[in-house]
């Protein structure tokens, strides 16, 4: 568990210096949300509706931004190599590495969302779901991003390819994440069952995708 440990503070590490990955993912959110009332208009009943979609759609934007270095420092400098060697469970690794990612980059959005729900004019019942359907999925955004940047890890500036990858998969996610927030500003609308069904989705990532990212890390490097 110590080494675990020491490479989950060596990644938070990382992402704070190698490009400031949680403030370039914040300052990203924050443009997303700024433009969309600009394209709009002054229509706050029409801000208040798609209120939570933008928030999704730039919460799912910021973090592909920094998904291609999730692995790629680690093949630089040669630690993925010893990772790999090292006996430890490989998708255990995964995990850990994930978890200081979203701690980096996810975390920071879900902490933003108050402050940038107020350029949409959202209500406080509006801005509390959005918040908690944001810290149930996007973890597994993370999770899914991991397999691709284990698929593109032996690229070079495979960070396109990885935003291709990984978009698709992504839909379901921003599908029931939106459904559940938006839920809250609607008078009868079920807020319960797509919320579930975002976690269960969490839930089945973080179950199966540090396997797949396991898997394609070791194929990369053979």
């Amino acid at each position: 568990m110590s080494a675990l440990t020491a490479l989950f503070l060596r990644d938070m590490r990382l992402a704070v210096r190698i490009g400031g990955g949680a403030m370039m993912g914040v300052l990203f959110f924050l443009i997303v949300v700024t433009v969309f009332p600009f394209a709009v208009g002054p229509d706050l009943n029409l801000l208040s509706r798609i209120g939570p979609a933008v928030l999704w759609l730039g919460a799912l934007l910021a973090s592909l931004l920094g998904l291609d270095r999730l692995f790629e420092a680690d093949r630089d400098d040669g630690a993925l190599d010893l990772l790999v060697m090292s006996g430890r469970p490989l998708e255990l690794v995964v995990v850990v590495k994930c978890l200081a990612h979203w701690t980096a980059t996810g975390l920071p959005l879900v902490l933003a969302t108050p402050f940038f729900a107020l350029f949409l004019a959202l209500e406080p019942k509006a801005i509390l779901a959005t918040m908690a359907t944001l810290a149930v999925g996007t973890p597994a955004l993370t999770l899914l991003g991991a397999i691709g940047a284990g698929l593109t890890v032996s690229l070079r500036r495979g960070g396109l390819l990885l935003a291709i990858l990984v978009l698709p998969f992504t839909i379901p996610v921003l599908i029931f994440g939106v459904s559940a927030a938006g839920a809250a500003a609607v008078e009868g609308a079920s807020f319960l069952t797509p919320f579930l069904l975002l976690s269960a989705m969490s839930l089945a990532c973080l179950a199966l995708a540090p396997f797949a990212a396991a898997a394609a890390l070791r194929a990369g490097l053979d």
